[in-house]
């Protein structure tokens, strides 16, 4: 082990060489990720589904799948080499989008979209744990607000791509191509899948940093990288999870059923009150083997299930890792500035998904491709200005205040409200775009200070498996619910996207309270990592 951090030494031109690289990857994870936005009018009419589904296809479907495998990929990320990790995640989102071109109904979408999750689940996790080690800690809100840049510029890309793909392919073929008869919102899945492809190889020629040196805390390789990737697994699956709880003890194989029937029960609540109908998933089992389930909606029961997994997750992990898990789970303060910017993602998300179909049903005469560029342009713009500026300002707020980067959180949440509300009740087609970009930048402000936060809160050998837990506090409450309730309040009111974009604004008290309470709990627990962790059991290096 190094015997001083290189915290003051200066960054080497490859690790700014290797973020552009991770930049690219993000950028592509985004455009396969968004690009539903500009093809779901398409869909809509192609498939015959509604707001609400959606809403489901572009949040619940894709999040469920991409928060749960981020646990076991981010436990693979803090034991295996993140660069192969990556290379593998990157080859399979973009396969399973291409895929998504050949889809005839909404079940076989469906199924793409979750595969789209499981590939996507690797990359953050390896990429922010990448940048921790490529980056000293003065400059890593920097580092990781330029990586998640690449989040609003494949947002934006994707709209403009997808709005010149559809446009020129249903004018070429009008009743679809002669071959495959695709319409033009599926050549557009496979135009953007395909290259992802070929950007895995870049990757997979990435060097693997060594863990912790840059921290002067460095970590030996793990062995045995895929004995804990495999244990994880096991506490997430539904089934395995009550073998794991019994090896616990039959309290914690109560407590683990109970939790279940609770979550189902509450799924199946919200099915009868909010009248959602009748699910797939539950509908198709039943027949199966011959038994007839009470009906609870696919959306409803797959967050259930979600909930309910990571519980047992958590359970396991306090028992396995009771370090990991007392700074993380056990951290109020890591949990305040998580769910705090899980609340800015369930506006953000909602906004920027249904942005581009709300454009194309009020504003008459502008084409997709038009709607794609200025829309999609204005996007990746404001998006890429607000997170890189709000990063740096993140680090230089962290210099006077130990709770400066959480002050650019709540300045991400509430800031956007105002413009928000403007834009999406104007008739004017030029504000709504200078508004998307105001709103985007703002929005966008509060991402690399909540991830870098949440980096501060943890060991360097924990960094992988924060950033899964991060990630299921802006999918499990940001992407799951925020683009469904906006669809699902959407689809109730006829069809106005308008209503359900700006009713995901009763959160805003939610997010304010955790953030103010995060505001307090940050510089207290930056300032005892190495006290609580050993006080939780770890062995100091």
């Amino acid at each position: 082990m190094q015997s001083q951090s290189r915290e003051s030494e200066p960054v080497p031109a490859y690790s700014w060489y290797a973020l552009g690289v991770l930049v690219l990857v993000y950028v592509l994870n985004f455009i396969d990720r968004q690009i539903l936005s500009i093809l779901a009018n398409d869909i809509k009419a192609d498939l015959g589904v509604d707001d609400a589904y959606l809403g489901f296809l572009y949040g619940t479907a894709f999040a469920i799948f991409y928060a749960l495998f981020g646990i076991p990929l981010g436990r693979l990320a803090d034991s295996w080499k993140r660069v192969r990790l990556m290379t593998l995640g990157l080859g399979l989102w973009s396969a399973m989008t291409a895929f998504s071109g050949f889809a005839r109904d909404a079940a076989t979408l469906s199924v793409a979209r979750i595969g789209v999750g499981v590939g996507e689940a690797t990359a953050s996790p390896s990429a922010y744990s990448l940048i921790s080690d490529w980056f000293p800690a003065r400059l890593r809100a920097t580092a990781l607000a330029i990586y998640s840049s690449g989040l609003y510029i494949g947002g934006g890309v994707s709209l403009a791509i997808g709005g010149v793909i559809v446009d020129g392919w249903n004018k070429a073929y009008p009743a679809g191509d002669p071959v495959f008869g695709l319409a033009g919102w599926q050549a557009a899945f496979i135009a953007v899948g395909l290259p992802g492809l070929l950007l895995a190889l870049w990757v997979a020629s990435l060097r693997e940093p060594v863990r912790g040196a840059i921290d002067g805390l460095t970590t030996a390789e793990d062995p045995h990288p895929f004995r804990g990737f495999v244990r994880e697994l096991y506490t997430i699956i539904p089934g395995f999870t009550f073998l794991g709880a019994a090896a616990r003890g039959w309290k914690s194989l109560l407590l683990n059923i109970v939790v279940l029937i609770t979550a189902l029960a509450v799924a199946r609540g919200l099915t009868v009150i909010l009248g959602s109908g009748e699910g797939v998933i539950l509908g198709s089992l039943g027949d199966a083997i011959g038994f007839a389930f009470p009906p609870i909606t696919d959306q409803w029961l797959l967050l259930a299930i979600g909930y309910y997994a990571v519980f047992c997750w958590a359970a396991a992990l306090r028992v396995r890792d009771y370090p990991t898990f007392a700074l993380t789970w056990g951290s109020p303060a890591f949990l305040c500035t998580i769910l705090g910017y899980g609340t800015v993602a369930f506006m953000a998300y909602s906004a920027s998904y249904w942005g581009a179909p709300y454009a194309e049903r009020t504003f008459e005469g502008v084409s997709k491709t038009s709607l794609g560029f200025f829309l999609g342009g204005g996007g990746a713009v404001g998006g890429f200005l607000g997170v890189v500026l709000g990063g740096r300002l993140a680090d230089v707020l962290l210099e006077r205040t130990p709770s400066g980067r959480v002050w650019v959180i709540l300045f991400g949440l509430l800031s956007p409200i105002p413009f928000a509300v403007i834009q999406y009740t104007t008739e004017s087609w030029t504000l709504f775009i200078v508004l998307n970009v105001v709103v985007g930048a703002l929005a966008a402000s509060a991402l690399g200070a909540a991830a870098a936060t949440s980096q501060s809160l943890v060991l360097p050998r924990m960094r992988g498996t924060a950033t899964a837990t991060f990630f299921l506090a802006t999918t499990l409450v940001g992407l799951a619910l925020g683009p469904y309730l906006a669809g699902y309040v959407s689809a109730a009111s006829g069809g106005d996207l308008s209503r359900g974009v700006l009713a995901t604004l009763w959160i805003t008290p939610i997010g304010l309270i955790l953030l103010l309470a995060a505001i307090r709990l940050v510089p207290k627990a930056a300032a005892t990592i190495a006290e609580r962790a050993q006080a939780a059991g770890e062995v100091p290096l």
